[in-house]
């Protein structure tokens, strides 16, 4: 597999847009992901294409990309549209990783408006569901998506983490789902017409899109709440909450974010593993990473070649407890293979490639206690009796 180790600026023949790669000489970036975003770079409109240092092939465009162009492309944004990461305080009085994890709700099974009415999670919202959706709501969903309780570990700027009221030791839920069926919809809707071409309409697209941007984020709150409760806590406000699946009108032009988080002064989260820390950082990236940050520590294996070698390499009982002592929530045994942390990038390297380049500072870690994905098979997590007496009292 060959790979590209340097930061990179190319002006393509074929198209008058920019690709610059922001990577360093131990960054693992695969060709094929480069030659996507020379294929983007080529579209009609297209004005600069910026890989992250997560940057990994997608399905058709890049994913660790942020792309500005004169023309909506809604097939750059994809199908999760929404998709994000928030991060919720929490107070909880023991935390014995076995017991807690065994309290964590059935994240698979939707809560529904009539059947769940009941439900405390619901105080989370105010006013109306967006776009009338509510298929799905307070799932996680698969693939790379998870609820993890974490520990804030190494804090690196105090001051900066202080004003976000977090210390070393505190918890949190870290939350990472988006929009579920509702972006898929709208991009069925408009490729089934335009294939991979731009919208006709921007602001008809960017209508629903915002109802999908804002039903991503509902939905992390409803997951953190329903989490919360289990736990015997209450749900929080979340002092991070961005989306790195969306696109946005900055400066006349249109900038299409798939899998790069906002750089302009934001607070985010990149995620690592599910046995490494992650970082919170302060974003501070300008227009020559068009304002944009790595989401996560990005696929280095595809799921196919991680449960290959997953399956040689590891038993399902070592995956379940990870190299930093948290437990996996995951009934799933081919999910975890496929999304075991020997198949992402070293969430180290791609927080120094960000730091390198200047486009950001890391505030502090977050080391995963517990992570959930699927509920365990056969598994009933046993009721918070406080849920109990909520519940009497709503009736």
């Amino acid at each position: 597999m060959s790979q590209q180790h340097v930061r990179q600026e190319f002006l393509p023949q074929s198209s008058p847009a920019t690709v610059t790669v922001f990577a360093s000489p131990t960054s693992w970036i695969e060709s094929d992901a480069v030659a996507q975003c020379h294929q983007v770079a080529t579209l009609d409109g297209m004005i600069h294409v910026v890989g992250m240092p997560d940057l990994h092939p997608g399905k058709g465009a890049p994913i660790g990309a942020a792309m500005t162009s004169t023309e909506l492309y809604p097939f750059l944004v994809g199908s999760d549209i929404g998709c994000g990461i928030a991060v919720f305080p929490i107070n909880l009085r023991r935390v014995v990783p076995e017991k807690l994890a065994a309290r964590f709700p059935d994240l698979d099974r939707a809560l529904d408006p009539d059947r769940d009415a009941d439900d405390p999670a619901w105080s989370v919202l105010t006013g109306g569901v967006p776009a009338g959706h509510v298929e799905g709501l307070g799932t996680v969903g698969r693939g790379n998506h998870f609820v993890e309780l974490a520990r804030i570990g190494t804090v690196l700027e105090p001051g900066h983490a202080s004003r976000l009221g977090l210390d070393a030791g505190d918890l949190v839920l870290v939350v990472h789902s988006g929009s579920r069926g509702l972006g898929e919809r709208i991009l069925r809707a408009h490729t089934e017409v335009h294939g991979a071409g731009p919208t006709p309409d921007p602001a008809a697209y960017l209508a629903a899109h915002d109802d999908a941007v804002r039903w991503g984020s509902l939905n992390r709150r409803l997951l953190a709440a329903r989490v919360a409760y289990a736990l015997g806590a209450e749900p929080t406000e979340p002092v991070v909450d961005q989306c790195h699946n969306l696109v946005q009108r900055r400066d006349g032009v249109y900038l299409h974010r798939k899998g790069a988080a906002p750089g302009d002064g934001r607070d985010v989260l990149v995620a690592g593993t599910r046995g490494t820390p992650s970082y919170l950082v302060a974003a501070h990236a300008g227009p020559e990473a068009n304002h944009s940050v790595a989401h996560g520590a990005g696929r280095k294996m595809s799921r196919a070649d991680a449960l290959r070698r997953g399956r040689i390499e590891h038993t399902v009982e070592e995956l379940r407890r990870t190299p930093v002592g948290s437990l996996v929530v995951c009934g799933d045994r081919q999910l975890l293979f496929e999304e075991a942390p020997t198949a992402y990038k070293r969430i180290e390297r791609v927080i120094g490639d960000l730091v390198d380049h200047g486009l950001a500072t890391p505030v502090a870690t977050t080391v995963p206690v517990v992570t959930y994905k699927t509920p365990d098979v056969g598994s009933t997590p046993r009721p918070d009796r406080r849920d109990d007496r909520r519940r009497r009292g709503r009736r």
